[in-house]
């Protein structure tokens, strides 16, 4: 049986490509915590790459971000390749399912909201304006 269950933070902002085929794919890695740390008390994390395809992978890109976490169920997939005659091994995590647990930042650069996301509920807060006792209808 091949099947993975990971928990993680994104790295960087996710990418996406399109095959001649038509086909979409999604390419991020996710930093995922040790359960336990090193002699010197550092948290160590492994680097997950993690691939996806044509809506999980347009779904991936439109809401997540570098630093949002997520819960990704696949199977590991192994490749080789050959550069400057030199034989390297991959292995990434082709994913079956994504779960967005949280975003890193509900707001782009230029801090305005990002579309299709809900502010936090510190946001939403520090977005009340105080209302005087003449504004209200009762």
């Amino acid at each position: 049986m091949n099947k993975v269950f990971l928990i993680g933070r994104l790295t960087q902002d996710p990418q996406v490509s399109t095959l001649d085929s038509g086909h979409s794919y999604c390419r991020f890695s996710i930093a995922v915590n040790r359960a336990y740390s090193s002699r010197d008390g550092e948290n160590r994390a492994d680097f997950i790459n993690i691939i996806t395809w044509d809506t999980l992978a347009q779904n991936c890109v439109k809401y997540l971000v570098k630093g949002s976490q997520v819960a990704v169920v696949g199977s590991i997939q192994t490749g080789s390749y050959e550069r400057d005659g030199v034989k390297r091994q991959t292995f990434d995590v082709r994913a079956d399912q994504v779960e967005f647990l949280s975003r890193a930042n509900a707001t782009g650069a230029n801090g305005q909201p990002q579309p299709g996301v809900r502010p936090s509920r510190d946001q939403a807060i520090d977005s009340l304006r105080e209302v005087e006792d003449d504004d209200m209808p009762f």
